[in-house]
C-alpha cells in the first residue's frame, strides 16, 4: 500500500512509518518545509496548502498532526495554536481528499480528551464528550473531517489514550523521576490512566489503515480490564527499576507548575476500546508491568 502521514517526525508517526515500511508499504511524509528526500511532500496547513495531485495513488492517510498539548504553558495564544494546528491541518487534508477521482481512506488523530474528567465511569465510543477546553478541541478536530465523511471518503478518528513509549511522550517527564525514585502519585493518584504501549498504538493505526469498514471514533488504549489508577502506574514502573514511588505531587503544586493543564494532568478517564475489540484486534502489551518494562526500555 501507498500512505501519506503527517506528524511522520513525531513520537507516533515516526514509528508508525517504520512499521509500514517494515512491512513492504510505501510511506509518503507530508512535511512542512522545503522537501529534501523523494518520500516527502511539501504542504502548509496554516495556509490551507496541499497539492491533491501529490495523494494520487495513495491507499490511505494518516493525520497526526497537530501541536503537542504539553509542550507548553496554555497561554491564550497556545490554546488557539492547540486547536489550529488540529483543525487547519485536518481541514486542508480533507479538502484534497475531496478532490481526488478515488476514495482514499482516513485515519485521522484524536484523542482520550474527547471524554473529560469521567471520574469513576467507564467511557466507550458511544459515551457523550466531557466538558473543558481540551473536549473542545477534540470536538473541533473531529468535526474538520465532517465534509470528507459528507463525501464518503472512510474516516475513523484515533482517540489515543496515554501512550507508553521507550522514548519521548510521557515517559520522557516520569522516567528520570521514577529512577530517582520520586514519580510517586498526582494529586491523590487515585485517577484513572487509560494507557497504550507505542506498540500497540502503532499495531492498532494500522488496523485502521486495514479495516476501512472501521468508522467514526476508535479508542486507542489498553483493554479496559488493563487501565490502572495513576499511583499504581507510577508503582508498576517502580517495580520494573527497582525505585520506590513514593513522593507525591499535591494538585496544588501541579496547578503552580502547569496552570490550567494541570486539570487535565489531574483528569480521570476509564476508556474502553470497544470497537478495536469487535473488530478482532489482538493487543501485544496488556498487564502495566510488561508496559513499563518495555517502556523503561527493559524488554
Amino acid at each position: 500500500m501507498r500512505i501519506a502521514i503527517t506528524g511522520s517526525s513525531g513520537l507516533i508517526g515516526s514509528a508508525l512509518s517504520a512499521a509500514l515500511v517494515q512491512r513492504g508499504d510505501e510511506v509518503i511524509k507530508l512535511v512542512r518545509r522545503d522537501t529534501a528526500a523523494a518520500d516527502e511532500v511539501s504542504w502548509d496547513p496554516a495556509r490551507g496548502e496541499l497539492d491533491p495531485t501529490a495523494l494520487q495513488g495513495v491507499s490511505a492517510v494518516v493525520n497526526l498532526a497537530g501541536a503537542g498539548i504539553g509542550d507548553r504553558r496554555w497561554t491564550a495564544a497556545y490554546k488557539r495554536t492547540l486547536v489550529d494546528s488540529r483543525v487547519d491541518s485536518t481541514s486542508t487534508i480533507v479538502d484534497a481528499l475531496t478532490r481526488l477521482p478515488e476514495q482514499v481512506r482516513l485515519v485521522n488523530g484524536s484523542a482520550m480528551g474527547y471524554y473529560g474528567d469521567r471520574g469513576e465511569e467507564t467511557v466507550d465510543e458511544e459515551s457523550a464528550a466531557g466538558t473543558g477546553f481540551l473536549v473542545g478541541v477534540v470536538q473541533a478536530w473531529e468535526a474538520a473531517t465532517a465534509p470528507a465523511a459528507a463525501a464518503g471518503v472512510p474516516v475513523a478518528f484515533a482517540r489515543t489514550g496515554l501512550v507508553l513509549s521507550p522514548g519521548g511522550g510521557l515517559m520522557d517527564r516520569v522516567l528520570p523521576l521514577a529512577k530517582l525514585g520520586l514519580a510517586g502519585p498526582l494529586g491523590n493518584g487515585r485517577q484513572w490512566w487509560s494507557w497504550i504501549s507505542l506498540t500497540d498504538e502503532v499495531r492498532a493505526l494500522i488496523h485502521l489503515v486495514d479495516h476501512p469498514e472501521i468508522l467514526g471514533p476508535v479508542n486507542l488504549a489498553a483493554p479496559v480490564g488493563s487501565a490502572v489508577r495513576q499511583r499504581d502506574a507510577m508503582r508498576a514502573l517502580g517495580r520494573v527499576l527497582n525505585r520506590p514511588a513514593l513522593l507525591p505531587a499535591p494538585s496544588a503544586a501541579l496547578h503552580v507548575v502547569l496552570g490550567e493543564f494541570a486539570g487535565d494532568v489531574l483528569a480521570s478517564t476509564r476508556m474502553a476500546p470497544a470497537v478495536l475489540q469487535h473488530s478482532g484486534f489482538e493487543w501485544k502489551h496488556t498487564d502495566i508491568d510488561d508496559a513499563m518494562r518495555y517502556a523503561a526500555g527493559l524488554a
